[in-house]
């Protein structure tokens, strides 16, 4: 497309020079990065779009994240949680009916184009309210998008909006589209969602399917003198084994969500010039959930769910599956979320004598081989940890009794399967929580959601009174209030168990050490890597 051919002998040479200390222009940074160079990253799938402002997923957040960019992204040390990317403030009205972005002056978009408030408020209203998967949460109530100059967006909500929520959704729900080239287009079908064009430090240049994908610097960017990097490659890598030999083999020099296995992971830390990060996932905590069809009358009894939960050895799981890279959970809201994380919550401690009598007082006895009942188990096939989760679980509900019929599919069999067609009794979940329960765990319990909503409550559970504490805490304005209300949400569902949560994880790096500014946000994996760079 731009007269440009990336072989992987190509690929192998640029990354020996940049490791063998390819002699480039030595800056004056106190992390001594050099400027220019190429970051060659192994990638693990190909995202079907590469819009961030519909899809907000990991997925599409490692590649875009370096083109497109939201308003604010998180950061550490800071008193908001947030650092400025394209909003420069933005504050809160009292009665929470609207919020004042100022906006970054002087920045253009890939193509030249000035970068201002008309973009900001076509993307909340066209985008990020009817389309996104998590936009169609925050933004449910934003009524209009008024633009009184070119550096100031006043969002408009019908119904009282957090600031607390708007403020911890940003990083997420926020990816600004240009619109002068998505107006008066089908978005989800527009080009510019497979070719976009930002105002990131990395421009889109290129896709070879089942190669690579490439960026390059971006010299017009507003962040100064950066980017540090020339070209960032990701480098299409399905096989994890192949990542850790590309990584020993100096082929690539980073390898993110854990793309190397557990299993290798101290090995690998020993191979000189090789180093394990575990840094920069701090706001991607990924849940590992038991998600439960309550439309099945065994599943429906609360004393099931509770053997089940029982029956469950999390210590085992975070040593033996993880391998240490992983903590038990104790409800909804992850540890690492001290904001709204409540400790006080009911425990359903690992006890087979308990899961027996649960289910015997259930109305289930042993019988002919010890069988009580049977149920189909769907692990998700997103990671390897999901199925051998899902493993794990068929043999310990068999020590309780519970006979498990494992099924196995590819992605786009499980997601219909378990989203659109309900054909479950339990799956094996691996929800992400982004920092703030309503764009994270309320999805998951809540009920009336449409069917086919990935990672939504379509297990049909219904209750009326969470419903309420959810619906609540979405439009409470006073933070301590909020905060209060989803401790009720975490109490209610340890109680209740719609679903069981069982461990939370972030993920690894494996990189390279001449690369600088690695993991240093919390959500460093998928932000955009203006400051990264390559040392001698």
């Amino acid at each position: 497309m731009f007269g440009y051919s990336l072989s992987r002998r190509t690929l192998m040479r640029g990354t020996a020079l940049v490791a063998g200390g390819l002699v480039l222009p030595r800056l004056a940074l106190a992390d001594d990065a050099l400027r220019g160079g190429r970051l060659v990253v192994a990638a693990d799938s190909e995202p079907r779009s590469l819009n961030p402002a519909i899809v907000a997923s990991n997925g599409v957040f490692f590649i875009a994240s370096k083109i497109v960019e939201p308003l604010a992204e998180a950061a550490f040390g800071s008193e908001s949680g947030l650092a400025p990317r394209l909003a420069t403030s933005w504050e809160g009205a009292e009665d929470g009916l609207s919020v004042t972005f100022k906006l970054r002056e002087g920045v253009t978009w890939h193509d030249g184009k000035p970068f201002t408030a008309d973009d900001v408020a076509f993307s909340a209203l066209n985008v990020w309210k009817p389309l996104q998967n998590l936009g169609r949460v925050v933004f449910a109530n934003l009524e209009t998008v008024d633009t009184p100059d070119a550096h100031t967006a006043v969002f408009r909500f019908s119904r009282p909006m957090p600031i607390q929520l708007i403020r911890n959704a940003m990083p997420v729900v926020t990816s600004v589209l240009p619109k002068h080239l998505y107006e008066g287009t089908d978005i989800s079908a527009n080009p510019a969602n497979h070719a976009p064009v930002g105002t990131g430090p990395f421009r889109f240049a290129e896709h070879k399917p089942g190669e690579y994908y490439r960026l390059v610097r971006n010299e017009s960017y507003w962040g100064g003198d950066q980017p540090k990097l020339d070209e960032v490659v990701y480098r299409v890598l399905p096989d994890r084994a192949a990542a850790a030999s590309a990584l020993e083999a100096e082929e690539i020099q980073l390898a993110a969500f854990s793309q190397v296995p557990l299993v290798d992971l101290d090995r690998i830390s020993k191979v000189p010039g090789l180093k394990v990060v575990t840094e920069g996932y701090e706001a991607l905590t990924y849940q590992l959930v038991v998600e439960i069809n309550h439309r099945n009358p065994i599943l429906a009894k609360l004393a099931v769910r509770q053997a089940i939960a029982h029956a469950i050895d999390k210590r085992f799981v975070v040593d033996t599956v993880f391998l240490g890279y992983a903590a038990s959970s104790t409800g909804p809201v992850p540890k690492n979320a001290p904001e709204f994380y409540n400790p006080q919550v009911t425990a359903h401690d690992f006890d087979i004598d308990r899961a027996n009598a649960l289910l015997d007082e259930a109305g289930y006895p042993r019988g002919e081989g010890g069988k009580r009942f049977s149920l189909r188990l769907l692990p998700a096939p997103f990671f390897s940890e999901t199925r051998q989760f899902g493993d794990y679980l068929r043999q310990a509900l068999a020590a309780v009794g519970i006979d498990v019929q494992i099924v196995n599919n590819d992605t786009p069999a499980h997601l219909k399967a378990v989203y659109t067609d309900h054909a479950f009794d339990l799956t094996v979940g691996s929800p992400v929580f982004r920092g703030d329960p309503a764009i994270s765990t309320t999805i998951l319990v809540q009920s009336g959601i449409p069917d086919g909503v990935p990672f939504s409550n379509q297990g049909g559970y219904a209750n009326a009174e969470l419903d309420a504490i959810i619906e609540e805490a979405s439009e409470t304005v006073d933070p301590e209030a909020r905060t209060a209300l989803y401790n009720d949400f975490q109490t209610m569902v340890t109680e209740e168990l719609p679903l069981i949560n069982v461990a939370e994880w972030g993920f690894t790096s494996v990189v390279r050490d001449n690369v600088v500014n690695v993991g240093n946000n919390p959500r460093w994996v998928v932000s955009n890597w203006a400051d990264t760079g390559l040392a001698r």
